[in-house]
């Protein structure tokens, strides 16, 4: 079974509980706070692996987690972190926020992309002594780990995409001119899941991606384009197979147009990538019918659709089909990589607006601590330095009832308040 799109759900690991703990040593006398901090959750973490090309794994596993911190221990040791979490995904894999549709990652390179952060370890009783307050009772804890559903979508690798109807010789030109051994038959719809093949010429080589399923009315869910022209979103070149022979009773230029119709409805990017026409079946074919397909091409398209005529079955213009696809290849910019989506305040803001709960607690004598998972992401993006940015979360932390909070717990003016990891002195 070919799957392409898939939801999951991750969850990095929270970080450990910072220690209470005073040092204790004989012939030392009042040796203070020694609380160390706790340790980091781990990450969850997507890396490309050559060696799948399908999500079908995650049809049967939708749950990833990773280990929390471990807790801080006495003598300012601090805790140990937690291992990442490693999921590896078939190169070419989108991952996005399932519940926004943000991009989070292409996952298309060769290095691992963090998609779920770990959260810090609490700090330690041993960071909060001061001159007023020389034995701290209390410790912070660990911050959660980010949780996020997620919905993957694979969208293939590949420099030439063979476009064209069902039963025209995609599979057998792909066989023809690669190590791939698709399925071959005398039907439609042969070929139910893209394949790919890696074509040497010289020293150099490129991946081509045989589509299935494109009829009339692709672009619009009819048979099985919908669910596979997005593989064909990112290729540098399109290599249009017409089966010039029309021994299935259809007329090769009513082909032509029709596929160009379904690309162009799907995407006018897709429609706009450089186009090679593949006259397939020539072997048995009429020399009438190979040239009123040409004068088709030439007088509706000129120079900018360079044709071949080939047979995938005995090989013939294979050859030098793809000496020219090569050649067209080096002038192309490379596969295209799709940029991470960043994440607005404003999104955050939305997101987050049913979720604001909080606690506000008095840790000791003008120290005041708020519990708010959800300000975690609000506050990493906020610039303590600049005016307006500092004037937003302020406007948060009324906004969300938190400053009313703290002034019913007490709160004085020059009090300190702490805000995740974040400590500022309090001025009503």
């Amino acid at each position: 079974m070919f799957a392409d799109i898939v939801k999951i759900s991750v969850k990095a690991g929270d970080g450990g509980n910072g220690a209470v703990s005073f040092h204790r040593e004989k012939y030392v006398a009042a040796g203070g706070p020694d609380g160390g901090d706790g340790g980091k959750g781990g990450d969850v973490v997507f890396l490309a692996d050559d060696n799948l090309s399908t999500l079908i794994d995650f049809r049967y596993k939708k749950k990833y987690a990773a280990e929390n911190g471990n807790k801080g221990e006495q003598n300012r040791r601090t805790g140990k972190s937690a291992p990442d979490v490693v999921i590896k995904v078939p190169r070419g894999t989108l991952v996005r926020d399932s519940e926004t549709g943000r991009l989070i990652a292409d996952i298309s390179g060769d290095e691992p992309v963090i998609i779920a952060h770990g959260g810090k370890g609490g700090k330690g009783n041993m960071n909060f002594a001061t001159a007023r307050r020389q034995t701290p009772r209390f410790a912070k804890p660990g911050f959660p780990g980010e949780k996020i559903d997620l919905s993957l979508e694979l969208k293939l690798l590949a420099d030439v995409g063979l476009a064209g109807f069902p039963n025209v010789g995609k599979s057998s030109l792909i066989s023809a001119v690669s190590a791939a051994k698709p399925e071959i038959a005398n039907y439609h719809f042969t070929t139910l899941t893209p394949v790919l093949g890696v074509i040497k010429v010289d020293e150099k080589s490129f991946v081509m991606a045989d589509i299935p399923g494109l009829i009339e009315g692709a672009s619009s869910g009819a048979g099985l384009g919908h669910s596979f022209l997005r593989h064909v979103e990112r290729c540098r070149l399109i290599v249009h197979v017409v089966d010039v022979s029309g021994i299935e009773g259809r007329c090769p230029k009513e082909d032509f147009r029709k596929i160009n119709y379904e690309l162009e409805q799907f995407s006018k990017e897709l429609s706009e990538l450089p186009q090679i026409v593949a006259a397939n079946k020539s072997d048995i074919a009429a020399e009438e019918q190979i040239e009123d397909f040409r004068k088709f091409i030439a007088t509706e398209f000129g120079e900018s659709h360079p044709f071949f005529v080939i047979s995938a079955a005995t090989k013939k213009g294979t050859a030098e089909l793809i000496n020219h696809i090569a050649a067209v290849l080096d002038d192309l910019p490379p596969v295209k990589l799709y940029e991470a989506e960043p994440v607005s305040l404003e999104e955050l803001e939305r997101k987050n607006s049913e979720k604001r709960v909080f606690a506000v607690s008095k840790l000791d004598e003008g120290y005041f601590e708020v519990k708010a998972e959800w300000l975690a992401p609000i506050l990493s993006m906020v610039d303590m330095d600049d005016y307006e940015s500092l004037q937003y979360f302020q406007r948060v932390l009324r906004s969300s009832g938190i400053i009313d909070a703290l002034e019913e717990a007490g709160v004085r003016d020059n009090d300190t308040v702490c805000v995740l990891d974040f400590e500022f002195e309090f001025i009503g």
